[in-house]
């Protein structure tokens, strides 16, 4: 069956696969004569809109040479879950596309954000997050803020570690103002924006009240890019009722040039610290 938004795992199974074939030296025509398909099947499953059979699979990985059993038994197992989307299956049935978020989130290696009212939900504090859910006209429970918050903290495992993404955030100046929680959350919040800027893979602008007119007046959203070429880019819009997704080239390319604008309208990084920083003493 098709899938024009695969998850984490089908996407892992692809990438391996095309990798595997490469290291054999076999051509997708030579893959689709050995499972006795044509070629245009051995492309859906290697860019992740098709999925295969375990039969499939385990007669290509034959053909390809793998004689590692862990590697081999690591990949019948995303088979086998390929539809499923991680730990985010807790999410529930009501939250489809904040799941779909959080597998960009987890895949991506180039994260560009614009986020004019509100910190960059992968920067979030605890408590910044708590008072953000609290403020939900909809009266979550205690007990569904707390798991939200803390599915919150944990998206933010793709910062560290030596796969963690490149990521570009620009922050309007009202989400450094405006105190969500008070005084007593937006100084803690914003020393961890100012930590955060320092690691060598994130870089944190500010929009400051002074651009006036941008590119930016549109709303806010995130642009995932991906290692595989065979992935396009992802642009997230979020809104009330969910996430739009948009995986066109002329979408995202759209997107990409209004980014790219508003980086050379926003302060720059060394700028925007100094801001930052102006705006904690004041609190």
């Amino acid at each position: 069956m098709v899938d024009s938004r695969p998850s984490v795992r089908r996407r892992r199974l692809a990438t391996t696969l095309v990798q595997l074939r490469e290291a054999a030296g076999k051509s997708p025509e030579e893959a689709a004569d050995r499972i006795g398909c044509h070629r245009s099947k051995i492309s859906r499953i290697e860019n992740a809109h098709l999925g295969i059979s375990l039969g499939e699979l385990r007669d290509l990985l034959t053909f390809y040479g793998v004689q590692d059993d862990v590697l081999i038994e690591d990949l019948v197992t995303l088979a086998r879950r390929r539809n499923e989307r991680g730990w985010t299956r807790n999410l529930g049935t009501t939250l489809p596309s904040y799941a779909d978020h959080i597998d960009y989130e987890q895949t991506s290696n180039y994260i560009r954000s614009f986020q004019p009212l509100l910190v960059s939900g992968l920067f979030q504090t605890p408590d910044y997050a708590r008072a953000l859910y609290r403020a939900n006209p909809e009266m979550l429970s205690s007990k569904r803020v707390e798991e939200l918050v803390g599915m919150r903290m944990q998206r933010q495992a793709v910062l560290a570690g030596e796969q963690a993404p490149r990521i570009c955030v620009i922050e309007g100046e009202a989400a450094l103002r405006s105190e969500v929680g008070g005084a007593s959350v937006m100084g803690p919040q914003l020393d961890q924006l100012l930590a955060l800027g320092e690691r060598p893979n994130i870089e944190i602008q500010v929009m400051p009240f002074s651009t006036g007119a941008h590119a930016g007046l549109v709303g806010a959203f995130v642009v995932f890019g991906f290692p595989t070429p065979t992935f396009s880019d992802v642009v997230c819009v979020e809104h009330v009722t969910g996430t739009l997704h948009m995986e066109t080239p002329d979408e995202t390319a759209r997107y990409t040039l209004t980014f790219d604008s508003l980086r050379s309208a926003a302060l720059s990084p060394v700028d925007s610290r100094d801001l930052i920083h102006r705006i904690r003493l004041k609190l």
